[in-house]
């Protein structure tokens, strides 16, 4: 008990950074504004990231509408009321390797951290 996982706490910080930014672009992207995430936005977000440690070319972005329409589309935004879903994906890394010294199992192999959201668009044509 005398032990102090304080990489747990890199661990913690990383899931609500990664749980943030898809918050914040869920709700920019779904404003009366724009009504898509395209390319663009993802890039930038991918440099917000690096700022907390995130390495960007290992953070999957997925983009997805519950119509089934793309939901990038700059030239085609999403109507109001179809909802706009983002997921970010980001691995573990071995941040939990030493868990292993202490008795708990580490993440399967591939393992990533998660974070989902989704919204309904604003946008009217």
């Amino acid at each position: 008990m005398m032990f102090s996982p304080v990489y747990r706490h890199v661990l913690i910080v990383r899931q609500a950074v990664l749980q943030q930014e898809v918050d914040y672009l869920l709700e920019v992207g779904a404003s009366g504004a724009y009504g898509y995430i395209d390319n663009g936005m993802l890039t930038a977000s991918k440099d917000r990231l690096r700022q907390f440690g995130l390495k960007p070319e290992d953070i999957v972005f997925r983009v997805s509408s519950t119509s089934g329409a793309d939901a990038s589309d700059a030239a085609d935004p999403l109507p109001r009321g179809t909802g706009l879903r983002l997921e970010a994906e980001y691995p573990y890394e071995d941040l939990l390797r030493i868990d292993q010294l202490i008795g708990f199992d580490k993440p399967q192999k591939g393992a990533k951290l998660h974070a989902f959201g989704i919204r309904m668009s604003e946008y009217v044509r």
